[in-house]
């Protein structure tokens, strides 16, 4: 953790280093006569468009500077590892090398383990009584667009004027020193899917986020990950228009939908055919239907906020109408009640543990609607939509694998932490690099007090892509947000430090 403080100082002292006014270099000097000016018009060619003025299929005008925090080879001995992916390793170990899991074996001597420890010798933690899982994967947060203190000012995840605002990006609203980022970290989450709110039936663009320190929201995007499309059916969109034009009905959502789908087709296919030759002026850009077309090109991972079943199965006939595939289901709280449709379109169900009754499209919650889901082979994760909630998700996950239990299912520990992990790693089409512990994955872990599903279980230590980033043993060196360093007084001068 003091190499994390170092890093960060270095960073800082770096913004020093831009070259004064006065060594930019001159301006090209303009033509000094009209007739000059005629004669160059004749021969000058046209300027080339910059990239702001083309609709092109994965723009990345906003791309990742996140670079991994220093780390040492590490190895964790004597653990058992929930690996979600395969059964339980008891005394197992693990090593952590240059930012990846290096090896994951049955004990430090394990064959694997030895082969990969060439080089500088790791630091050695040993895990006896402890337990190691992949870092916990939010994919429902609104951290850093609602940040704390929660006030009015810092409210920045819902652009209210009007239902289709899919041209905004929660990037641009996240305020990276928000913090209950550090305190995310502390519950063992390592990524987490930041999306715009739910008043809007097309809210923005969603950040996927790693959890640490950085003075930009581009300091903690995720490299190479997707963006998610936040949409939203049901209540919330009618409520907030209902008086102020519309959609006033679930009709009338379903009109917007459609309405806006067939726009956004009409722009990709001209936009298509045009970047096929680049002949003649390009067509005129939108950054709404942009975003639209490019879900419909599969760039871009829909993720939709529904409460109801009936809903969810109007969606999936929008999807197939329009050709785009939705990811996951975000709430479904009625998700059980059409759990066989759900796991047919291949579709995920984001859910909480127990939420619901709070309104009428949330009244028909079970406690074991996540399992219910898990039976019927849906690929179904835990999320929290709450800055507390996402502080304790394992203990979420247990309470759904108990009132699964309690109806009869018999759900081990091994498929429960897929929940949090591996599943949500899937909806954010990150399951390649993120959400389970196997060799050549990024080290993002978490080592346990005991057993993740316990409510006296904490995180102890968590490693993103192999840095050590929180340490419960070490509280001065722990992230905290320049909003509450705060300032130490001078009693003599009565001023600051």
């Amino acid at each position: 953790m003091r190499l994390l403080a170092l890093a960060l100082a270095i960073a800082v002292a770096g913004c020093a280093n831009s070259a004064p006014a006065s060594q930019a270099p001159a301006p090209a000097k303009a033509a000094t006569t009209a007739a000059a000016s005629s004669s160059a018009s004749d021969t000058t060619p046209p300027s080339t468009a910059g990239p702001g003025a083309l609709s092109v299929p994965n723009a990345d005008p906003f791309p990742s500077t996140y670079k991994p925090f220093p780390s040492k080879p590490t190895l964790i001995e004597n653990v058992t590892i929930f690996t979600a992916v395969g059964p339980r390793i008891v005394n197992g170990a693990l090593l952590m090398r240059d930012n990846k899991i290096a090896a994951v074996g049955k004990s430090a001597d394990d064959p694997a383990i030895k082969q990969a420890e060439g080089g500088e010798s790791p630091v050695v933690i040993d895990g006896t009584g402890k337990f190691v899982t992949p870092g916990i994967i939010d994919v429902h947060s609104h951290l850093g667009v609602y940040p704390a203190p929660a006030v009015e000012s810092n409210s920045d995840g819902n652009e209210l004027v009007n239902p289709a605002t899919p041209y905004v990006w929660a990037e641009h609203s996240v305020w990276p020193q928000d913090p209950q980022f550090p305190r995310n970290l502390a519950g063992g989450v390592t990524t987490l899917q930041i999306l715009p709110g739910s008043g809007n039936l097309f809210g923005g663009r969603s950040a996927i986020l790693k959890v640490v320190p950085s003075r930009t929201v581009q300091g903690m995007k995720f490299p190479g990950a997707k963006y998610g499309l936040k949409m939203a059916c049901g209540e919330n969109p009618k409520r907030v228009y209902g008086n102020r034009g519309g959609p006033q009905t679930r009709m009338g959502n379903v009109a917007g939908y459609r309405a806006e789908w067939i726009k956004a087709e009409a722009y990709r296919r001209k936009w298509d055919a045009w970047l096929k030759n680049r002949k003649g002026d390009p067509p005129q850009r939108d950054l709404g239907l942009e975003t639209l077309a490019e879900v419909l090109r599969g760039n871009i991972l829909p993720q939709m906020h529904c409460y109801r079943a009936d809903e969810m199965a109007q969606v999936i006939d929008i999807s197939h109408e329009f050709g785009y595939k939705v990811r996951a289901f975000h709430h479904g709280v009625e998700a059980y009640k059409i759990a066989d449709l759900l796991a047919k379109e291949g579709i995920g169900a984001a859910v909480w543990a127990d939420w619901g009754d709070f309104k009428m499209e949330a009244l028909d919650a079970v406690p074991a609607n996540m399992a219910l889901l898990w039976k019927a082979g849906v690929k179904v994760m835990i999320h929290s939509d709450d800055p507390s909630g996402s502080q304790r998700l394992n203990q979420e996950v247990a309470k759904a694998m108990a009132s699964g239990r309690a109806i009869g299912l018999n759900i081990t520990e091994e498929d429960a932490v897929k929940w949090m992990t591996i599943n949500p790693a899937w909806a954010l089409d990150l399951d390649s690099k993120i959400g389970s512990i196997e060799t050549g994955k990024d080290a993002d872990v978490v080592l346990w007090s005991g057993d993740p599903f316990s409510v006296y279980t904490h995180a102890d230590k968590v490693w993103i892509d192999g840095a050590m980033l929180f340490d419960r043993s070490d509280p001065q060196a722990r992230w905290r947000s320049d909003f509450e360093l705060g300032f130490v007084p001078d009693v003599a001068t009565g001023g600051t430090k």
